[in-house]
This record gives C-alpha cells, structure tokens and sequence, in this order.
C-alpha cells in the first residue's frame, strides 16, 4: 500500500462526524464533500509523526490532494521542516494548491523567523500574485514576522496598496492593519485617518480593532469616529 493510501486511511480513522459538520460551515470555499473531519489538534500531531519518517517526501510531492484535511495535514508538515531552502521550495509548490483561507492561515513555518531578510524578498512577490489564497499568505507573513522589532514603515505601506475585489484578501488586509494597530498604532494610525484603504477593508479593520483587548478604550472611541458611513 503506498503511503498516501496509509495517510488517507488514518485520516478517515481519526474523522470527527461532528467537528466535520461545523467545519464544513467555515470553509464556504470548499466543496463538503472533501472534508473529512479530522480536527486540527489531531491534525497536528499526525503532521509531527509522519515528518519523522522518510516516507513524507512521497506524501508532500502528491499533489493536489483530494481532501481538505489533506491539504491540512500538507501544511503542517510544511511547517515543520527545518531546513529554510527545503521549506521554502515546499511551500512554493504548494502555494498554487491552497483553496481556503483555513489552509492558507495554517501553514505557518517556524524556520521562517531565522531568515526573515530572505523571506521578505518572497513576500514581495507573493502580495502581486494573481492568486488569492498566495497574496492573503504573503500578507500574513508580513503581519507575523514584520510587525514588532523587524518592523518598517515600508511594509504597511505595500499591504495599503494591494487593491482586491477578492473578501479573503480584503479580510487579511484588514486583519494586518488591526493587529499593526495593536502594535505600532502611532505610524499606523494615518492610513485609517487618511482613508489609505477601501471603505470595506477600513471599516473591517477599525472592527477588528475594536474587538481587540490590545487596543486602549481611549483608541477604540476615537477608531470608531473614523469609521466611514454609508452614503
């Protein structure tokens, strides 16, 4: 039996009827019949098992897959591997393959903080991508890695001009520039009073502000006056 048979297996193994039925309401982009239900905790440390065995190589060069928790589990093994060269060619072939923004928000590497200054040049290139799921990546990894002692002006400034009819773009644009709020709220601050992005990303933005614990009552009056009203 080959190894992605054995994967496919276990992961019907370690379905979850029930978790299945609420996924399925979460990721309106995929098609149900591909989920399979494995919860992410469980997910994960399959993930970590399996990268342990030379067998995985096999499974990461199977693409695409059929299922949604396949991509999952493709993700976090990603995020595993600890070589930086190796990682990177990984994600790049896998990048054209994400269809959702659960998969595209999992795949987080860790050896990608010890090489930020190369990771920035992907970045540049990722955010001008005519595929959405590789432009809300680049974004994220902007807001991960490029928000606290790495932190430029520079880097808001290129989120600010990504202009997108795509919601799952739009929704990670708004996400980046509240969590930079949180952050770095004073260069930060003039791209909402300015009216920097598009109306629906701005207001989402200054929501997702609002709702944070990091944002001081005093800010979160004053970003609910920059709202933008319906004409």
């Amino acid at each position: 039996m080959s190894v992605n048979k054995e994967i496919r297996e276990e992961l019907f193994r370690l379905r979850d009827v029930g978790y299945r039925a609420f996924q399925i309401k979460l990721i309106p982009t995929v098609d149900p019949e591909t989920v399979i239900g494995v919860r992410t905790p469980v997910l994960r440390d399959y993930a970590k098992r399996l990268s342990k065995i030379p067998e995985a190589a096999e499974y990461l060069r199977e693409l695409p897959h059929q299922f949604f928790d396949e991509n999952q589990l493709h993700a976090f093994m990603i995020s595993a591997i600890k070589d930086y060269t190796v990682c990177i060619g990984e994600v790049e072939k896998f990048l054209p393959y994400i269809d959702n923004w659960a998969t595209c928000d999992q795949l987080s590497p860790k050896i990608f903080k010890k090489h930020r200054s190369e990771l920035l040049d992907r970045i540049r290139i990722w955010i001008k991508s005519d595929h959405i799921y590789t432009v809300r990546f680049g974004i994220g990894m902007l807001m991960e890695h490029f928000l606290d002692e790495d932190y430029d002006t520079v880097y808001p400034e290129m989120v600010s001009e990504i202009r997108s009819d795509e919601y799952y773009i739009n929704m990670m644009i708004a996400w980046y520039f509240a969590t930079a709020l949180a952050k770095q709220y004073d260069t930060i601050l003039p791209y909402l009073e300015n009216r920097r992005l598009d109306k629906w990303t701005h207001n989402k933005a200054i929501q997702k502000s609002i709702e944070s614990r990091r944002i001081t009552p005093e800010q979160k009056i004053y970003l609910k006056s920059l709202k933008v009203k319906n004409q």
